[in-house]
């Protein structure tokens, strides 16, 4: 089966930015996805990315990967980062775990070759940036799949999110309708009260002209 890259999951880079904006305020930070999935006999990538107030000095930076396959089971560390990578290469594995990060650049990604379903399990990032005293921990439970899940048919949504659109637009049309046809039924009184106000006020003051032809007969 060929192998396969799966994307990191959307979203990460966002929560990074907002942690790094965070980071001095609470020392080391580690970011990790909860839950990667990945297809039997294809390549994943574990990320695990860092914030820290300081620089990343190789001296004193330590960091390693381990994995524990159940709750009760024992952790097993696979890589290890001590002034170098250091591939403990364990027998689970043999050698298709990869270190494929860039500690300089606060990645600490790994890489798992021809994934096979005993890789499931908890993987875990630590990490200690001195002279940050709180170390950093990421975990991530890896789900291994058979086949690819079916994709999820939208049609039907769309027919949905399409009528339900459709019916708001007519509602409102409807409304805005109904509302200029008040205004202009209002328009319409206000106007004949008006009128009718001139007409009795015309009435109420008489015709001067008239009055003077009556007493002249």
């Amino acid at each position: 089966m060929g192998r396969r890259e799966r994307p990191t999951p959307p979203g990460l880079g966002l929560v990074t930015l907002a942690l790094s904006l965070l980071v001095c305020a609470s020392g080391m930070e580690v970011t990790v996805p909860a839950v990667v999935y990945a297809l039997n006999g294809s390549n994943i990538r574990l990320p695990c990315n860092f914030q820290s107030c300081y620089k990343m000095e190789t001296k004193q930076f330590s960091m390693n990967w381990t994995y524990r396959g159940c709750e009760n089971c024992t952790e097993e560390t696979f890589i290890q980062y001590d002034k170098k990578i250091i591939n403990q290469r364990l027998e689970r594995f043999q050698n298709r775990i990869e270190f494929t990060g860039n500690p300089s650049k606060n990645d600490l990604a790994v890489t798992i070759h021809d994934v096979q379903l005993q890789d499931e399990g908890e993987y875990h990032c630590y990490v200690l940036n001195p002279p940050d005293r709180h170390k950093g921990t990421g975990k991530i439970r890896l789900e291994v799949l058979t086949e690819v899940p079916p994709e999820r048919d939208s049609t039907v949504a769309v027919l949905v999110g399409a009528s339900v659109g459709g019916f708001l637009a007519v509602v409102i049309l409807c409304l805005v309708i109904l509302k200029c046809v008040r205004r202009k039924k209002m328009q319409t009184l206000i106007s004949e009260d008006q009128k009718t106000e001139e007409e009795v006020k015309t009435d109420g003051e008489g015709n001067p002209e008239g009055e003077l032809k009556v007493c002249e007969q």
